[in-house]
């Protein structure tokens, strides 16, 4: 005979968990969540150990994330933090009962006994936080790819645009004691006295490293004129001499042009041809010759080019990384900004998306510790203004975003009065640039912001059918290699291999 089951007791029901559609509880840590704003609440300045560490979100309890927000009020307003100011503030905002009372505070604050291991507590937090960000977004984007509807392309920007934002979270940086850095300093001041005074990357212009001293590492340098100015030619001109005569790698991001079109316009540059005789092929025998010697001096020349339309934000983050460490690249060029896009992010504005654009160039010349040069287009304010002065941009002409001006380290306009029909009369310039200008300069490099140096402005010489800038001690007719000698300074020596000639104490710190 079967069992008889006895049906009439009620069953247990089994505490509420949760869990994602994998059956897997999400990573949280409620234990450590609770010792930490019980230590908040007992100890008079624990929530400055944390405060750059938490934010309301990385709690996994919504009761917890609403004593946090308390808990950070009171901070904001330099109360003091305990059970009964907390549940106060809860009082005031409506949420108390939400959180399970004032019993549930005097629960928290028992728990605990002291703040000890507090920012250990809540590093572990933010962990759990991260992971679970992970996982969502890697659930969301699974989800969009098992779509047919979804373009692939647009998917992996939009993936790449929200890994982005999780890492930006959880970017942390300790503070340093000063010693190091002064010895960091101390360095790179051996390393420009072996250059004749060149810190940084040169870019080949006497006229500007004299200002500059190179570019420095973890710059941001933005050039930026109006259309037609000669912005991709200056840069160009640049590239070419810094691979080339400098042998130091550079990258171009050309985001406008084609690779052909712009290795067209470094054959220019180089072989001293003009732009239609490049297009049509129709150059005479010497030309001929002229373009067979000279295009050697390119030839395995350390200059890497991409010309991927839209470029994003992330892709540019993962191909530059990719070029310095594994082609040492030096310089990066990106022409032009406002080309590239923040895809995969939410913006309320294109004012917000350059924004996010020109900050994240800037960590990532600190990250990469290399200068990066972009270039960028000028408003329509310029055209109209009136007279040699009214015609020179301003920092207030930079399109679509006054973050462009508060990142970058060194803000340099392109201006050329011919463009503009006027002729350049030497009694509006200093008396320093008299002897440029009588030298044959014609084109003002203007720095509005220069935040290792004074703003001041130089000359360069514009060579328009060869669309070109020279120093003015370089005549245009003149082979370039027939006038290096004379013009250059000595070659770029990377800081890391300048200890083979200083004298300094321990080598290995700086590696």
């Amino acid at each position: 005979m079967a069992e008889k089951r006895n049906y009439s007791k009620k069953p247990m029901t089994p505490a509420p968990i949760q869990a994602n559609e994998y059956g897997k509880l999400p990573p949280q840590a409620p234990e450590l969540e609770e010792a930490v704003l019980g230590a908040l609440m007992i100890e008079k300045d624990a929530y400055s150990l944390v405060s750059e560490i938490l934010k309301p979100e990385c709690f996994y309890k919504i009761a917890h994330q609403k004593i946090f927000e308390g808990i950070m009020t009171l901070a904001l307003h330099q109360e003091p933090i305990d059970m009964h100011t907390v549940t106060e503030q809860l009082r005031k905002s409506g949420t108390i009962d939400e959180i399970g009372g004032p019993y549930y505070i005097t629960l928290l604050t028992a728990k605990v006994s002291s703040a000890a291991h507090l920012e250990y507590h809540a590093r572990i937090i933010v962990q759990k936080f991260l992971a679970r960000e992970l996982i969502r977004v890697s659930t969301e984007i699974q989800t969009k790819a098992f779509d047919d509807k979804v373009d692939v392309d647009d998917l992996m920007q939009e993936a790449e645009g929200m890994l982005f934002e999780v890492s930006q979270r959880n970017l942390k940086k300790d503070v340093t004691q000063i010693n190091p850095v002064i010895e960091e300093a101390r360095h790179r001041m051996l390393v420009a006295a072996t250059k004749q005074g060149a810190s940084g990357v040169p870019s080949g212009f006497h006229a500007l490293d004299k200002v500059t001293s190179g570019w420095q590492r973890s710059d941001l340098i933005i050039i930026a004129a109006r259309p037609a100015m000669g912005k991709t030619a200056f840069i160009l001109s640049m590239a070419k001499n810094m691979a080339v005569d400098y042998n130091s790698p550079v990258a171009v991001f050309s985001l406008e042009m084609s690779n052909v079109q712009l290795v067209n316009r470094l054959i220019m540059n180089v072989c001293q041809l003009e732009g239609e005789k490049i297009k049509n092929g129709q150059l005479d025998t010497y030309e001929w010759e002229k373009f067979d010697r000279d295009i050697n001096m390119l030839l395995d020349a350390p200059v890497f080019v991409d010309d991927t339309p839209s470029l994003s934000v992330f892709e540019l983050r993962s191909k530059a990384r990719r070029l310095v460490k594994e082609h040492k690249v030096q310089c990066i060029i990106i022409d032009y900004l406002q080309l590239m896009n923040a895809s995969g992010m939410g913006f309320g504005s294109r004012e917000q998306e350059v924004s996010i654009i020109s900050r994240s160039l800037k960590g990532l010349a600190k990250e990469l510790d290399i200068p990066i040069i972009a270039l960028s287009q000028l408003n329509r304010g310029v055209e109209g203004r009136t007279g040699i002065e009214g015609k020179r941009p301003q920092l207030s002409d930079l399109r679509e975003s006054g973050a462009i001006e508060q990142d970058a380290d060194i803000v340099q306009f392109l201006y050329r009065p011919e463009y503009y029909k006027i002729d350049i009369d030497v009694n509006d310039y200093d008396s320093e640039m008299h002897s440029l200008i009588n030298a044959g300069a014609d084109s003002e490099i203007i720095f509005a912001k220069y935040r290792g140096g004074s703003t001041n402005t130089t000359m360069l010489k514009w060579v328009g059918n060869k669309t070109k800038y020279l120093d003015v001690e370089c005549p245009e007719d003149m082979r370039d290699d027939d006038v290096m000698g004379e013009t250059k300074a000595l070659p770029y020596i990377n800081p890391s291999d300048a200890f083979d000639s200083l004298e300094v104490e321990d080598p290995n710190h700086f590696v």
